[in-house]
């Protein structure tokens, strides 16, 4: 479809969006100019339009609620992939900001709701490639800017331990349907926790990769330098076995270095992590929101750890205090300017964009910015005023300051190979109700980010781990590990749990059947 040429009206229009005060003679002038130069627009969509992707005939299912635990599928499927390979015989849940092609992807929002992707994410191609099943697209938060589990415009995502509280977010769907026992596995999402925060508070598995070891492209992009996708499972040993088959580069993402080779992930886990050195962070724990039981949850499984032959220590991190109001900066204007205003993708980069989302999401959002949720509200208003009066000024402050982050976490981890704190200050908090005011709304989204969103400033890899429970709800640990060294806190995470016998599973059950 040509680009029409724009009249006098349509140029001052976009002579107005940069300040340009141009009488119409000039824009008489500059007319013949434009048109000529959007001839190459006509031809870079001609060119396109030859090589363009045709998304396969994938059959789908949209459930109905008696179908649908804990109000966690956005659609389900059943997509096979090779005979054989070690995800054989496995089913996955793929978290709905991910492209499976040719079955609907919403992102949890009405302003991506309707689109359709024409090729697979990586992970997908890899994890069909090997052996897996796609059960479904897992309900996810709107746009993914919440750590609970009640923005997704489909309806709240409930805990399997207990319907009424929140499954974490924003990978919500993927949680409740792995700690249900629904799927085998599931992929998340982590841009401030998003992995790790469902994983603690419905009690599972949930790794966050180093900063690009797992390829985010095919993916909805928050913000390129804390995009992260990672495995959700409920054992240590399923974990590593997904990250055995997602890590690696695609050569079309830029997030991933150069060199990249990933570890066997698997095969590291029958190494003894006896002897390993393991700083216990002092200011993960006693946030103003921290619940005594979750701290004293996490110090108790690190008793276990040493009893399992590791060394534990105390160690002060004091840049950790500062990490949450770095990512504030970064996650708020780099969400404004690259997920809302870059239409996802932003610009600027090397690598495979998605040029059918980027139209479909940019002229819906435009329609009708309202279907916005209260998060990403709240991000626009914060995130747009510091870039209209400051520039841009502190999101660049920031990102320098993340390199001195980075440094401390390199310092503690050149003594200590990984670190450990509570993922989570507390446990899974109530649902708010449908006509809770944003007062309630945007706090329930974002309480509970403070120890998880560092590391997606840092990069570093994070695996969470049940470490327990404290009335009655799970309690996430978070190991942290060195860039690169994803197989050191698996190690760690696996050692824990051979130890205490494996991890609970709820006992909750939906329509008489077992979850």
């Amino acid at each position: 479809m040509a680009v029409p040429p724009p009249d006098r009206d349509a140029l001052a229009a976009a002579a107005a969006r940069y300040g340009l005060n141009l009488p119409p003679d000039d824009l008489d002038s500059f007319q013949p100019f434009v048109h000529g130069l959007l001839a190459s627009w006509d031809a870079v969509e001609e060119l396109y339009d030859q090589s363009a992707p045709t998304p396969p005939d994938r059959k789908w299912n949209r459930p109905e609620p008696d179908e649908n635990p804990y109000n966690a599928w956005y659609v389900t499927t059943e997509i096979t992939g090779a005979d054989d390979g070690p995800l054989a015989g496995r089913t996955v849940a793929v978290k709905d900001n991910t492209a499976v092609a040719g079955v609907p992807m919403m992102n949890g929002s009405m302003t991506v709701e309707g689109f359709v992707p024409t090729r697979d994410a990586t992970i997908v191609t890899r994890l069909l490639a090997a052996g897996a099943t796609i059960a479904g697209k897992a309900v996810c938060e709107d746009l993914c800017f919440s750590g609970g589990s009640h923005t997704s415009r489909t309806g709240p995502v409930r805990n399997p331990w207990d319907e009424t509280r929140s499954a974490g977010g924003s990978s919500s769907g993927s949680a409740a349907l792995v700690a249900g026992g629904r799927v085998d596995v599931a992929t998340g999402g982590d841009q401030g926790g998003s992995v790790r925060i469902p994983a603690a508070y419905s009690g599972i598995v949930g790794h966050k990769p180093t900063f690009g070891l797992v390829p985010y492209t095919g993916a909805f992009p928050i913000e390129q330098t804390i995009d992260h996708l990672g495995p959700m499972t409920r054992t240590v040993a399923d974990a590593a076995l997904v990250l055995n088959v997602i890590a690696g580069p695609d050569g079309l993402d830029p997030r991933q270095p150069a060199g990249l080779v990933p570890d066997d992930y698997v095969g590291a886990l029958s190494q003894s992590a006896a002897g390993l050195r393991v700083g216990i962070v002092t200011e993960g724990f006693g946030h103003a929101n921290s619940d005594p039981g979750v701290d004293d949850t996490v110090r108790a499984a690190a008793v276990s750890l040493r009893d399992a032959g590791l060394t534990v220590e105390d160690v002060s991190l004091p840049w950790h205090l500062h990490g949450a109001r770095i990512w504030d900066v970064i996650a708020t204007e780099g969400a404004a300017a690259q997920m809302v205003e870059g239409n996802g993708y932003g610009m600027n980069w090397h690598g495979e964009y998605d040029p059918e989302l980027v139209a479909h999401y940019g002229k819906q959002w435009r329609a009708n910015p309202d279907e916005f949720s209260e998060t990403v509200k709240f991000v626009l208003l914060t995130g747009g005023y510091g870039l209209t009066t400051q520039h841009g000024r502190h999101y660049a402050m920031a990102r320098n300051l993340a390199l001195q982050l980075r440094k401390a976490y390199d310092e503690a981890l050149d003594r200590y190979d990984v670190l450990v704190m509570p993922t989570l200050p507390l446990t899974a908090s109530t649902i708010p109700a449908d006509d809770a005011p944003r007062e309630e709304v945007i706090p329930r989204a974002l309480e509970m980010i403070a120890n998880t969103c560092v590391t997606d400033v840092t990069g570093h890899p994070a695996t969470s781990v049940p470490a327990g429970l404290s009335d009655g709800m799970p309690v996430g640990m978070m190991i942290i590990g060195r860039h690169f060294e994803d197989a050191t806190p698996l190690r760690v995470a696996h050692t824990f749990e051979q130890a205490v016998g494996g991890f609970p599973a709820p006992a909750a059950t939906i329509s008489g059947s077992q979850a």
